[in-house]
């Protein structure tokens, strides 16, 4: 009955990630942001490079 009690007690301790649910949110969002952040940046310079190039031609 011990071991009952104990597996019982470890799977209630498990259930309650409201915390840990929150980090993982967090670190989510800020993954997106720096994908987000780098494909900006890429294709920023891609325009940059291209508007040059428009630039040189007229």
């Amino acid at each position: 009955m011990k071991l009952f009690t104990r597996v019982q007690a470890r799977i209630n301790s498990m259930q309650n990630e409201d915390g840990a649910t929150a980090v993982e949110y967090g670190l989510m969002v800020s993954l997106i942001a720096v994908a987000i952040i780098f494909a900006v940046g890429l294709i920023g310079t891609n325009l940059d490079v291209m508007f040059r190039g428009v630039a040189a031609r007229l």
